[in-house]
């Protein structure tokens, strides 16, 4: 997909920011919809639209309650904006399904920088082969992913941590490294957003046949998903 096809639904009440971003956005070739209440989410066709930005403190119903609600029915990717400070906020938005998110104020550069890593994981994965481990299956280019023979829906962010960890499938992999393979990005200090997107993973694919975690915290190295005849233990 080539950045001039790239569709952004933009939801936030702040109406100079959303003129701002959207005039730096289009300026970079991608088309730009503003919406600034949270109810006319409910109104749009989000499979116009290709990654929604998405203000949490937004009039009438605020930004988690509409992640709550679209994650029901569509795994469009959404970078959420929140204001600094607001910790909670910003890992509960990962809890209900955020693929990342910014703090208010940012530099619309980074805002772009996000942008882009989210359009580049799709496109790499794309033009993946399919990865199965045990009654796990992953189809990068149908952005699939069978768990016991059962579909299980995942977020962008989501998909690419495990497609990472399947491919180094026994292997230890640092926070730092799935967030530059997966998420595109380096891991900023006091950054929880790999270890939410894992519990995340782990609460949606559930235990392996014999009751075991599928994707093991290694203290001190990070997290491995194992094989089935692995002999990988904790340090």
């Amino acid at each position: 997909m080539t950045v001039s096809q790239h569709r952004i639904l933009l939801v936030d009440d702040d109406i100079t920011l959303c003129e701002l971003l959207s005039d730096y956005l289009e300026a970079q070739g991608y088309q730009v919809t503003i919406l600034h209440q949270g109810e006319e989410v409910r109104q749009r066709p989000l499979a116009a639209y290709d990654l929604m930005i998405l203000d949490i403190m937004l009039p009438g119903i605020n930004g988690l309650d509409i992640l709550r609600q679209l994650r029901r029915h569509s795994t469009i990717p959404v970078l959420m904006l929140s204001a600094r400070g607001d910790d909670v906020d910003r890992i509960l938005g990962l809890e209900l399904g955020a693929d990342d998110y910014l703090a208010k104020p940012f530099n619309p550069r980074e805002l772009l920088a996000r942008i882009r890593a989210i359009q580049r994981r799709s496109a790499s994965l794309s033009e993946q082969a399919e990865l199965s481990i045990g009654d796990l299956s992953l189809y990068p280019g149908e952005y699939r992913v069978l768990c016991n023979q059962q579909r299980v829906e995942l977020t962008a962010a989501e998909f690419a941590l495990l497609h990472v960890l399947l491919r180094k499938a026994g292997l230890a992999i640092s926070r730092e490294q799935l967030s530059l393979q997966a998420l595109g990005r380096e891991l900023s200090p006091y950054d929880r957003s790999i270890d939410v997107h894992i519990s995340n993973l782990r609460r949606k694919l559930g235990p392996t046949h014999d009751g075991h975690e599928r994707i093991k915290t290694l203290r001190g190295h990070g997290y491995t998903y194992p094989l089935p005849d692995s002999t990988l233990e904790h340090p």
